[in-house]
């Protein structure tokens, strides 16, 4: 267990983080210079590149990757066009972590990203973009490693990230809101891991002292004041508002802009949707719902089980708050059928549409039913989660 949450540590600082401090945030023009320094401070590249990195957010990835590989051809002996590839594959496994089919093109991709960083960081060791693709693109290869239990592997591109990291990072005087998401990052996540996984404490040890509430101020300067860096820094804002800070309105004030922004990003309609249901804009919630359900009908790029799974569970809990029980069981059923396609039988979505099933068929009498719904509950959930109890309580009482 240990060994996994130190897999995680580094996934959520190294992945996330650099992807913060990534091209999209060292692109800003810090020194203004004509001829800068380095590539990622070239102002005239940052306007193509904001093309395409909007394209891929959006899920328009043949844009995008048209994009990334015209700057391929322009610069063939540079880590940045092969490191965001790297990213456009990325966002195609984030929507589903399940689906392994752009396993081996991202891990190219960033390996391609290792051997042209690490050309450069040979003939000139103080290079901090280097270093810096160095950091990132182990980092986001631990990432993957870890999604995918290979924990060798990813405590070894974990390890290899933090190196690269502290030879990366700039001055106070660099510190602008496009620079800031990684400090912001790991002042938060070092102070609360060890705060929810105590274990983690002796290897958090070695990471510099954090101050989660400054952590928070900062991503939230990110958030609003940084170009490249605001819909990183926005990702992650609308997580920890959502589940750790307990600010569900603040959480959907970022969604509905993400979605605004990005309507292709099934990955923020679907969370949308969700922050709608929290909150309890019910009808909101059905309908954006119901559009997700009609972009995976109609076979839209990106929209699959998994997001399918969310928009059936908030679409049949608005039928059954409001009384419309067929419709409620179609859509818990459909909670159930994009589970099982997506292989996530164990997730709350399906365990609490199975116990709704369950009280439904129970209540028109149907005993045999019920009994078999509450039963693959119990299969399915561990014993201490909720839906567990609730199954048990249910069978007990009702003397299924």
């Amino acid at each position: 267990m240990q060994k996994r949450l130190s897999c995680i540590l580094i996934a959520v600082l190294l992945s996330g983080g650099l992807f913060g401090q990534s091209s999209m945030a060292l692109l800003e023009d810090i020194g203004g210079e004509e001829n800068p320094k380095y590539l990622l401070m070239d102002k005239g590249l940052q306007f193509r590149i904001t093309e395409a990195v909007n394209s891929m957010y959006n899920f328009d990835f043949a844009t995008a990757e048209r994009g990334f590989k015209v700057m391929q051809y322009n610069y063939p002996d540079h880590p940045l066009p092969y490191f965001l590839m790297g990213l456009s594959e990325w966002w195609k496994i984030a929507i589903d972590t399940e689906n392994k089919q752009f396993d081996a093109r991202f891990l190219d991709y960033m390996d391609q990203t290792i051997n042209k960083a690490e050309a450069m960081y040979k003939n000139d060791p103080e290079n901090k973009e280097a270093a810096f693709f160095l950091a990132g693109a182990y980092g986001f290869q631990g990432r993957l490693y870890s999604e995918r239990k290979s924990w060798t592997k990813a405590t070894f591109a974990g390890k290899n990230a933090l190196k690269y990291l502290e030879l990366s990072k700039g001055g106070e005087e660099d510190m602008n809101p496009e620079l800031l998401l990684g400090d912001a990052l790991f002042n938060y996540f070092s102070v609360w891991i060890p705060e929810n996984y105590p274990l983690l404490k002796p290897v958090v040890a070695f990471f510099p002292k954090g101050n989660k509430e400054l952590g928070l101020r900062q991503l939230e300067d990110v958030a609003k004041n940084a170009f490249y860096a605001r819909i990183e820094a926005q990702y992650f804002l609308f997580r920890l508002y959502a589940s750790e800070e307990r600010k569900p309105f603040e959480a959907l004030e970022i969604t509905q802009y993400l979605h605004q922004k990005y309507p292709n990003n099934p990955y923020f309609h679907r969370f949308f949707a969700r922050q709608l249901y929290t909150v309890g804009r019910s009808v909101e919630s059905r309908d954006v719902s119901l559009e997700i359900l009609r972009r995976i009908d109609e076979n839209q790029y990106g929209y699959e089980a998994n997001s399918g799974r969310y928009a059936a569970f908030f679409a049949a809990q608005y039928f059954d708050k409001v009384g419309q029980r067929e419709m409620a069981k179609k859509y818990y059923l459909k909670t159930l059928e994009y589970g099982e396609e997506s292989e996530t039988q164990d997730s709350g979505y399906y365990l609490f549409a199975l116990i709704h099933l369950g009280k439904m068929a129970n209540e028109e009498g149907d005993k045999d039913t019920a009994k078999a719904y509450f039963k693959e509950v119990k299969k399915r959930a561990k014993r201490k989660d909720p839906a567990h109890k609730e199954a048990r309580d249910f069978i007990k009482k009702n003397k299924l």
